[in-house]
Formats: structure tokens, sequence, C-alpha cells
């Protein structure tokens, strides 16, 4: 991929030391926050903790989330004679994943904290609220294909 001029080649993400999943390290990497990477794994694993009490496969279940929540089809703005139209397009593999987890996550940190106390039992309760296609980042992922719907007839006005 190059972008003005630069190439930019893309890190391999090493598989997290526990389940030995690539998907779950890039999980892992977009919760830390300030560099405490061993905090993020704490929160993960102890979410996929109460996903194992509830009798179903952690990673799995992420897996499954995030294909659920990973957007088909997204609006982009593009400038055609001085006015901005919303195209609908369509997402590629990479992005879908990193929306899917960044909506996941958003959600999950919306959760109240009177109810789930913590971050693990946050995130779980969205993890699982997902499989019976519910949940915050469902609902995202439903406005964001609504916009692209609705914006059907600008799909001329390709990239």
């Amino acid at each position: 991929m190059s972008r003005g001029g630069r190439n930019i080649t893309r890190r391999d993400i090493k598989p997290d030391p526990v389940y030995g999943s690539v998907l779950v390290s890039r999980f892992v990497n977009r919760t830390m926050m300030s560099g405490k990477k061993t905090t993020a794994q704490r929160m993960i694993y102890g979410a996929f903790d109460i996903i194992k009490e509830e009798g179903k496969d952690p990673v799995e279940t992420l897996e499954k989330a995030i294909d659920s929540v990973a957007p088909k089809q997204e609006v982009r703005a593009k400038r055609v004679g001085g006015a901005a139209y919303q195209v609908p397009m369509e997402v590629r593999g990479p992005r879908k994943i990193s929306l899917a987890i960044r909506w996941i996550l958003e959600a999950a940190k919306k959760r109240p904290t009177s109810e789930y106390k913590t971050f693990d039992k946050k995130l779980a309760a969205e993890l699982l609220a997902i499989l019976n296609n519910e949940g915050e980042a469902v609902k995202k992922r439903d406005t964001v294909h609504k916009m692209a719907e609705a914006n059907k007839a600008f799909s001329h006005f390709r990239y």
C-alpha cells in the first residue's frame, strides 16, 4: 500500500500467549491503554473466564462476535462539484475486523458500571449479547448498513 509516496508495510502481530490466536492478540492490543499490555490481557482473559463459565469457548465466541458485528458496507464522503456525497462502499478485510473490534470495545465501555462493576464483566456481557444479535455493537453495525442502503442512489460515484 502506498500513501503519499511512502510505502507502508503491515506489521505482523504475534499470537497471544494463552490462546495462540492472532485475533485475540489484536483484541488485546486494541484494549491496551498507555502501553499497559499486561493490564489489557488481564481484562480480556477475565472476560474469557466469564464466557467459559457460561459453557462457551471464548475464542470461538470472539470470532463469531467479530464476524457478526463486522460491516459489509459503509459510507464514505466523496466531494463532487462542491457537494459532499455519502457514497456506499464495500468494506475490505482488515478494516472490517478493525471496525468490529473497535465497536465491540466501545459498546462494552458504554455498559453501565452500576450493573457490571468491572470491564471484564462488561466485555463478557457484550460478547454474549452479540451472539444473541443484541447489544450496542450490533446496533452500530445496523446503523452503518442503513446509512449505506439509504445512500444507494450515490453508488455510481465510486472511488
